[in-house]
């Protein structure tokens, strides 16, 4: 029976835990919702050539996720013909600070802690230019369903997720923690930020 409620949790995880916003602006006046398009297709799935490590682990080092992340991202980007994202350290710190305050506030929400989702980017420096598109996707899972290869799949089912993923970005910074959430233990709380400048 503890084993089936784990499975349970693990898949509630998965198809409760998904979070995605995006905005394109120019002079400051921030969308926020769901989601929005960019334009990307979404009917057809990237054919990856898996030189990414594939089955990292939960007890590989959160720097060994987030670049098998990273790794997967971009190497589904290339799979649609898009340029590879590029680390950015604003970025960086932007998702760490936003995972933070999830933990923080424990609240799974683009709004966590009361602060719109582009505030910890435009405190990083981030969106100083004047002109600049930033996003977001969040995940947390636990167990199996936390791992690198769980959330990038969910991430790439879900079209908003998919969407930041394969968007008109050239920069991200990913972040992962492993926390309390929601009253469960030993969560595994993904912040992925993206961001270009024109």
């Amino acid at each position: 029976m503890q084993t089936r409620l784990a499975r349970l949790l693990a898949a509630a995880a998965i198809s409760a835990g998904l979070l995605a916003s995006t905005a394109a602006v120019a002079s400051g006046a921030v969308g926020l919702g769901s989601a929005s398009a960019v334009g990307q297709p979404i009917a057809r799935q990237a054919v990856l050539r898996s030189g990414c490590p594939t089955g990292v682990g939960l007890d590989a080092s959160l720097a060994v996720q987030e670049d098998a992340m990273l790794c997967l991202i971009n190497e589904a980007r290339e799979g649609y013909g898009l340029p590879p994202l590029s680390p950015s350290p604003p970025l960086r710190e932007s998702a760490l600070e936003k995972n933070r305050d999830l933990v923080r506030c424990n609240e799974f929400s683009h709004t966590a802690c009361g602060r719109e989702f582009t505030f910890w980017i435009r405190e990083t420096g981030y969106m100083a230019p004047e002109c600049w598109r930033v996003g977001e996707n969040l995940a947390w899972g636990v167990d199996g369903s936390g791992t690198v290869d769980s959330i990038f799949r969910a991430w790439m089912h879900s079209p908003a997720h998919r969407e930041n993923i394969l968007g008109d970005f050239a920069e991200t910074g990913i972040d992962l923690r492993v926390g309390q959430l929601g009253g469960l233990t030993g969560v595994h709380i993904w912040t992925q930020h993206f961001g270009s400048h024109c």
